[in-house]
């Protein structure tokens, strides 16, 4: 350092200012240059990269992820799952160690391109779609989709029994396109694979439609459920990479190779019970691989994204969301009201009551108490439907906020006033009726409109009770178009045009109450 400065003071007795201000800025962009790597320089060779740091950092989404990466029960800081042990095989032949990265599943694909990890494999189907944005190794696994219904049920035995009916599936996935392509089946789409399988248990659905290793796990250790008719369908699962790392690509598809020659993967998939005549095949070349060897899935040219096509989804989206906020807002604003009255003019009691329910609602999360209202409600003996716990969650919650809202407007009108009713000969709730509350409500009115404004953003929240909400639109629109910036743009200005004209009306209502107080 002492050095450097010398060579400063050097600098600054020879030479102008506007060189030595150039070599100073020269050298920081050195210095981010090295310390900062851009994207493009940390991808331009991911493998070279993995042998060099001796670690390869692998994405993926242990949340119910059984039986391809989760938590052990028994020992829950450890991850298991057939494809631990496949990374870790992969990660032993390169000579490396290996990274784990939790991420949500369905913006897996997105964080990989961002750079955040070197590889993605988590179950992911190899599609023309998924395969127009990032590179896929060979298949490591051939899966196919399973129908799953409730052991009592016989009405379903085949894939064309399932017309008419309500069925589960994952979001993204091969099973959904399926279910939607028959056309007159009501698909009701999960983000977690252990979701769909309590509501078929719940008789809220009558079947369930996922990749065979799923409703392996999932179904065969449940005496409610079974399995029924052939496996439909056939893809495959691959390693996601950049579209740069093409030599990473052929150095995992000779580490699958040999994987596939010891006898290894075979041992893998045989513990998890996933070995059938399909692996077999596949990895005996006997078919499958030597078709996708010859024929891999189209790689077409990205077509411009078209917001008309996926207006209509986004457009049906809003209006759940619409329905859901309004119905809502009525609930928490009818509750409300009775939790401020019961907290301002009950007797000891009721004032208690309202006062552990506020605390309670206001002092947890909104997602735990949906989680508690749909699939806890069952365990004694309460079932609801998606819609109406939608509705009484987003009501009952904001029915805290609100009544703190009614009561601060009650306590701010004189309590002269009451006095003055009282001694008009006026009752207690005439004097409430017509005196207090007018005055109270008008005083809440912003506060109002800043909570129904809120509530239509955590409506997105709903989405995890299986309702298909905007917000849930947006995300499988862009996870299958791999285009989250254009999508997320329309969605953001569906939910500024829902709220941006309630906001006016606010304004409005609230200047027209301001003139008649005046008057």
């Amino acid at each position: 350092m002492r050095r450097f400065h010398e060579m400063l003071i050097v600098m600054a007795m020879k030479y102008p200012p506007f060189v030595i201000r150039s070599i100073v800025v020269l050298q920081i962009c050195l210095w981010l240059m090295y310390f900062f790597p851009t994207d493009a320089c940390a991808h331009q060779d991911t493998l070279e990269k993995i042998k060099n740091s001796g670690t390869m950092t692998w994405g993926f989404d242990a949340e119910g992820g059984a039986p391809y990466v989760f938590h052990d029960p028994a020992h829950p800081t450890k991850l298991i799952g057939f494809e631990v042990e496949l990374v870790d095989a992969i990660a032993r032949e390169l000579g490396v160690e290996v990274q784990y990265f939790q991420n949500a599943w369905d913006s897996i694909l997105l964080s990989l391109q961002r750079g955040d990890f070197d590889i993605a494999l988590n179950g992911i189907e190899i599609t023309p779609e998924r395969a127009q944005s990032v590179l896929f190794t060979r298949p490591y696994y051939v899966y196919a989709e399973q129908i799953v219904v409730r052991a009592s049920d016989n009405r379903m035995n085949r894939l064309e029994d399932l017309h008419g009916k309500k069925v589960g599936t994952l979001y993204n996935t091969e099973a959904k396109r399926l279910l939607e392509e028959m056309g007159d089946v009501a698909v009701s789409v999960y983000s977690g694979q252990v979701e769909p399988f309590k509501d078929l248990s719940l008789n809220r659905i009558d079947a369930v439609l996922v990749d065979l290793p799923i409703a392996a796990y999932y179904a065969k250790p449940n005496p409610q459920l079974r399995m029924v008719g052939g496996a439909v369908g056939e893809g495959y699962y691959g390693v996601a990479l950049r579209r740069e790392d093409a030599a990473l690509a052929e150095e995992l598809n000779k580490i699958i190779e040999k994987l596939l020659r010891t006898g290894e993967l075979k041992k893998i998939y045989s513990r998890w019970g996933l070995w059938n005549s399909s692996q077999e095949r596949l990895f005996l070349h006997e078919g499958l691989l030597q078709k996708y060897t010859e024929r891999p899935p189209v790689v077409a040219e990205r077509a411009p994204l078209a917001a008309v096509k996926f207006l209509p989804t986004l457009l049906k989206g809003a209006l759940v969301t619409i329905g859901i906020s309004l119905l809502s807002m009525m609930l928490a604003v009818l509750l409300g009201l009775i939790l401020a009255m019961m907290r301002c003019y009950g007797n000891r009691w009721l004032q208690k009551a309202s006062t552990a329910y506020i605390e309670m609602y206001r002092g947890t999360p909104l997602l735990i108490q949906l989680y508690i209202l749909y699939y806890g409600l069952p365990n004694v003996g309460i079932s609801l439907g998606a819609f109406a716990v939608a509705i009484l969650g987003l009501g009952m919650n904001y029915a805290a906020y609100e009544a703190e809202i009614y009561r601060a407007g009650m306590q701010a009108i004189p309590r002269g006033q009451t006095e003055a009713a009282l001694s008009l000969g006026m009752s207690g709730r005439l004097t409430l009726r017509r005196i207090i509350l007018p005055q109270a409500l008008r005083i809440a009115i912003p506060s109002m409109t800043n909570d129904f404004i809120a509530l239509f953003k955590d409506s997105s929240l709903v989405s995890v009770v299986a309702i298909t909400e905007l917000t849930k639109s947006y995300g499988i629109l862009a996870a299958a178009s791999m285009d989250f910036f254009t999508l997320g743009i329309i969605t953001a200005l569906l939910y500024f045009g829902m709220s941006y004209p309630l906001s006016l009306y606010a304004r409005k209502l609230e200047k027209r109450l301001k003139l008649h107080d005046r008057n």
